[in-house]
């Protein structure tokens, strides 16, 4: 075997590099279960336990130099249908920014292009600023863009002489502006949900954001502060040494108020009723009580400030937090000999305090000991400095406006950009405003100069410059010690409040934790049972020591796929789980290709040695040809698919690299190993040493046979399509799907007809598993992207005949509701157009590769006609069964990478065969067509029935004890193993017969001279 030394490096260096990746996972599992058995079933416990690891520094606990949130950061990370959470697209309104940039101009060419445009948008993928030109032009060839647009705010960009051409350029940059800025709010805002792992991505559709939210309480809450537009504002602030005398009274009061409400609790069932109603009113009387603090006197500051802070007279942590509960979780912002630091934060806390410091300060008693006109907030991002990434400002802001509003806000922002001094070193931030900004930001400036002004975004504290001189003209640079990021984060920010451009949901699905529950332990069922009946038959069929190497092949091979899954971030998924188990299954070809090989070459006389060299150097080419085809088809199902198909993809890609790397290798070097012990090899055992040799199936003259078989069944299918139909998915319709969980068996009419009363119609009711659970599906309101609160509250009103007398809206909604999934009719146009692209180029590529493999367009036509005969059938067995099978068979994006997948498997087939009958067209060229193509297909049947056989039983696993969820998409593969068997050998190799000529043979063996 040729360059071993470098396999075998290879293989240790991936194999360390799994290991070195996968043992964060099992880090981050150790310390979750240390945190439920700490917990002992109680959530809030258990992620209190987790936050408290994640705020530790490296120096209290770390692994391999990685905190905690690292670690979590670099393990396996689960999809939110196995663990549970919101997954939401978001799309920018790029109409919305259209209307902003024209200052809502009321030009009637203009409206009414817009709104042609919105109708194009509908059935088109083009740009809706493209189509937005192409409408106005339509309109009025003669009208100009530049009279509209030619807007204060675009005074630079454009003018009087600009072009439509030019306009549109402006508006499409602008608009990429804005969706970035949508981008970078949202990813701020994703950090306020409070669930482990949140995660942000741009899609390739223009203007749309996929955020996932594992673990997520409240999902209509996370829908309104995505969808909020941007709120940037400006605001005076306080002096730290302006503050902190107030905060130290207030820390008093706490300690006295505290005393006195726990004297009330000892004198409950001890004094009359009046006397402990004066009690309460003597503490009430607190909440209008006017204290004025003496902020000049630094020295009685200063020995306030030592007393509160000392602990030396405390016994212990517990008991000085006792005597200081505001102090206890809010550090003051103070050198270390006691002085107040100057700028607006007055102190910070752990992230897990903020809520109790608010608390603390919104008191009514302790609120009178502000000023009136103090508000505090939080900044967004840790502060520098701190690894553990948990300690967070609190900054003193000034209201100095009549009606409580920011003296300026976003709206004057015209642009910011990052730039960076004479050396190059260090990055600011450049802003410009408006006229009416600028005047604004003279006035503000001039009046703060040595003080700070807040950058609030969403209520939280971006940045707090100070201002060291009067700005005029609108034009402000911002230093600091900025890195890049920073500098690029803060300009963004600015940037953020330019346009109003909210970003609306156009797909949002909600995965209960039990169900992400029951997936995962249905998942893990279906994968150990594959698993063990592979292991199990290669044993069985190829002899134990044959089939112990073939075993440990596709060990080797889960672990590497499970380390590159860990290495590249990528996300399991359940039907990623299904797309490893089929690897399982698919990785036993080449095994079965190199085996069968061998053992040819063994009933043909040579040695063991000689016959394992040549049948893996004769196996060689079916194999790559196989995997390739394969992974085409992966590769387009995962530029295609978005979410779960994208995260099957994934699976089947790596998993296809990984065991063509194991199968052919990492065998090879074992048998080599034991070749050269003179260890006994057989690749058969007693009861399988026969099987399937000397087979003379006459394929080819009954292939008129199977052409009628085949016939009838794509006809009776047709038919179900034209009369029945399909049912497809609100993936490509558009509605909303609820899956709801009863107590006990219910009736799908009788929930149809309850709901059909609150929605106006019956929605689609259908069993979901067990006869406890449903499927509910309405288009009730899907036009209306705000309207999911009230469809809620309509599915709670109609099915609360059937819950028990005590359970609300939210406790349905958080334990009877299993999953939710909402799809916006924009969205589900688009779906349906990247099914078609994708089964399309699909088809194209495999046709291309075939002709190109084989130099032969009758092998392309072949292959192409198996593939379109199996896919009419998936669609028409679909058709004929759904309604009369006892689970979904809707056509979804599952249905899609089904169907994507069957291509691949039968491709796979198709192509094993065709590699042999190129060999024997070689070999035989004497003999007939009709002959040497029999003897092609008889000889790899051994191959076609393991491998179809291996994968089937995978597939049954999966079907059997996968899920509800992936039981459409395992049937519609099962029928797609049997049908691309049968096709690959009664289908593609009889057209290939039929097309090609008898003078045309030659022609065939141009493949096999130029290799």
């Amino acid at each position: 075997m040729q360059n071993k030394g470098a396999i075998l490096f290879l293989a240790i260096a991936l194999a360390l590099v799994t290991v070195y990746q996968l043992s964060f996972t099992v880090a981050s599992y150790s310390v979750k279960q240390d945190a439920k058995e700490y917990a002992e079933g109680d959530l809030v416990k258990e992620v209190t336990y987790l936050d408290s690891i994640s705020s530790l520094p490296k120096d209290d606990w770390s692994f391999l130099g990685n905190n905690f949130k690292e670690v979590q950061s670099k393990e396996i990370n689960l999809g939110l249908d196995l663990k549970g959470g919101m997954n939401v697209i978001l799309e920018v309104s790029v109409e919305d920014i259209v209307r902003a940039l024209s200052n809502y101009s009321d030009d009637e060419t203009f409206n009414r292009a817009v709104a042609m445009a919105r109708e194009k948008k509908k059935t088109s993928q083009r740009g809706f600023i493209e189509l937005f030109g192409e409408s106005f032009e339509e309109i009025d060839p003669s009208a100009s863009l530049a009279a509209i647009f030619g807007t204060m705010e675009l005074q630079s960009k454009v003018n009087f002489n600009s072009t439509n051409e030019e306009v549109l350029k402006v508006l499409s940059d602008e608009a990429d502006d804005a969706i970035d800025n949508a981008f970078n709010v949202l990813r701020s805002r994703i950090d306020r949900f409070g669930v482990s792992q949140p995660n942000i991505s741009r899609l390739e559709t223009r203007g749309r954001i996929l955020v996932e939210l594992p673990g997520v309480k409240d999902p209509q809450r996370v829908r309104e502060l995505l969808q909020g537009t941007a709120k940037l504002e400006f605001w005076e602030t306080y002096e730290n040494p302006e503050v902190i005398g107030y905060l130290m009274e207030a820390n008093n009061l706490l300690v006295d108020i505290k005393a006195d409400m726990e004297a009330l609790e000892q004198a409950e069932g001890e004094e009359t009723d009046a006397a402990v109603e004066g009690e309460v009113s003597s503490v009430d009387d607190l909440d209008d009580q006017e204290t004025e603090q003496d902020t000049t006197g630094d020295k009685a500051l200063l020995d306030m400030l030592s007393d509160t802070t000392s602990t030396e007279e405390a016994e212990s942590r517990n008991e000085w937090n006792e005597q200081n509960p505001l102090f206890a979780v809010l550090n003051p912002a103070v050198t270390r000999d006691g002085q107040p630091l100057p700028g607006s934060p007055i102190g910070y806390a752990h992230f897990l305090d903020t809520a109790q410091v608010i608390d603390y300060l919104k008191m009514n008693q302790v609120r009178s000991i502000f000023p009136r006109d103090m508000r505090f907030y939080w900044s967004a991002d840790p502060m520098r400095g701190d690894d553990t990434e948990s300690i967070y400002q609190l900054h003193a802001i000034k209201v100095t406006t009549r009606d409580g509003q920011p003296p300026l806000d976003g709206d004057v922002i015209t642009s910011a950009r990052v730039s960076y001094g004479q050396t190059g070193s260090n990055a600011k931030v450049d802003m410009s405003m408006n006229a009416e900004g600028a005047r604004t930001w003279a006035r503000l400036t001039g009046a703060n100069i040595g003080e700070c002004i807040a950058v609030v975004l969403d209520g939280y504290v971006r940045s707090a410059p100070t201002v060291s001189s009067e700005i005029r003209g609108g034009s402000s640079e911002i230093t600091g010690d900025f890195t890049i990021e920073e500098a690029e984060d803060l300009a963004n920010i600015l940037k953020s409040g330019k346009l109003p451009a909210p970003a609306h949901i156009v797909n949002d699905t909600v995965v209960g934790p039990t169900l992400g529950m029951e997936a995962i332990n249905s998942g893990l069922n279906s994968f150990l049972i594959a698993f063990v009946v592979v292991l199990m038959y290669m044993i069985f069929y190829y002899s134990r020591r044959a089939g112990m190497v073939a075993d440990i092949a596709l060990i080797v091979n889960m672990f590497f796929i499970m380390g590159v899954l860990a290495s590249l971030g990528a996300v399991l998924t359940l039907p990623g789980i299904a797309g490893i188990v089929l690897t399982i299954g698919m990785s036993v070809d080449a095994n079965v290709l190199i085996y069968d090989r061998i053992r040819e070459e063994l009933r043909a006389g040579k040695g063991v040695k000689l016959a394992v060299a040549d049948g893996y150097k004769n196996a060689r080419s079916a194999i790559i040809d196989a995997n390739l085809t394969t992974l085409l088809t992966g590769i387009v199902l995962y530029i295609f698919g978005t979410g779960p198909i994208k995260g099957f993809a994934t699976t089947l890609v790596i998993g296809i690299v990984t065991s063509f790397f194991t199968a052919f290798f990492i065998t090879r070097i074992i048998y080599d190993s034991l070749l050269k012990n003179n260890m006994k090899l057989t690749f058969a055992t007693k009861l399988t040493e026969g099987a399937f040799t000397n087979m003379k199936i006459n394929f080819i003259g009954k292939r008129r046979i199977f052409y009628v078989v085949s016939g009838l069944i794509i006809a009776g299918g047709i038919i179900s399509l034209v009369s029945k139909g399909l049912n497809p998915g609100i993936d490509f319709t558009g509605g909303r799907s609820y899956v709801v969980r009863f107590d006990e068996p219910v009736s799908t009419t009788g929930i149809a007809s309850m709901l059909g009363e609150e929605f106006g119609e019956n929605p689609v009711v259908v069993v979901f598993g067990h006869e406890d659970q449903v499927k509910i599906t309405t288009k009730y309101k899907i036009d209306e992207a705000d309207a999911e609160e009230e469809v809620e509250t309509l599915l709670y009103t109609g099915l609360k005949p059937l819950l028990p007398d005590d359970v609300d809206k939210d406790q349905f909604l958080a334990e009877y509701r299993q999953s939710s999934q909402n799809v916006y009719p924009t969205i589900a146009f688009d779906i349906m157009i990247k099914a078609i692209y994708a089964i399309g180029f699909s088809l194209i590529i495999i046709f291309l590769y075939i002709l190109l493999r084989f130099r032969n367009w009758q092998f392309g036509l072949g292959a192409l006609a198996a593939l379109v005969h199996d896919t009419l059938i998936v669609l028409g067995l679909f058709s004929i069964f759904y309604g009369v099978l006892p689970f979904s068979l809707e056509i979804d994006q599952a249905f899609i990478a089904a169907i994507l997948t069957v291509v691949g498997y039968s491709i796979n087939d198709t192509v094993v065969v065709f590699d042999r009958i190129r060999e024997y067209l070689g070999i035989y060229r004497k003999r007939e067509r009709t002959e040497i193509l029999n003897l092609a297909l008889n000889s790899t049947i051994s191959r076609t029935f393991s491998t179809s056989l291996s994968t089937f039983v995978v597939l049954l696993s999966i079907f059997i004890f996968g899920g509800e969820v992936i039981r459409g998409f395992t049937f519609a593969l099962l029928v797609g193993v049997v049908v691309g068997t049968y096709s690959s050998l009664f289908v593609a190799t009889p057209v290939v017969y039929d097309t090609i000529r008898k003078g045309e043979t030659e022609r065939v063996l141009k493949g096999k001279k130029s290799k």
